[in-house]
């Protein structure tokens, strides 16, 4: 893997993301859910909770990046309101 240039940052951004799809596999055996109607008005489910906020966090770091001088940090912290939101209200 010495081709792919890895930091530290990138391995546990991936690391992260495992763990997540793993935690969340075991949550959907163990504890089945019905799917709920929020704010957009569809069906989600916690996998799709999660998806949502994988995407939209993406767009806020990105954003982050290109209209922000401030360390990314700051955008973390925002990712984190974010993600509570979707899994309460969407």
């Amino acid at each position: 893997m010495a081709w792919m240039a890895w930091t530290g940052p990138t391995a546990i951004f991936f690391c992260v993301i495992a763990t997540l799809l793993v935690i969340f596999t075991i949550l959907g055996i163990r504890y089945p859910e019905t799917p709920r109607r929020g704010i957009l008005t569809i069906e989600t489910t916690r996998g799709d909770r999660l998806f949502i906020t994988l995407l939209g966090s993406a767009f806020i770091n990105a954003g982050w990046l290109a209209m922000s001088g401030q360390p990314q940090y700051w955008a973390l912290g925002i990712c984190a309101f974010y993600a509570a939101a979707v899994f309460r209200w969407v």
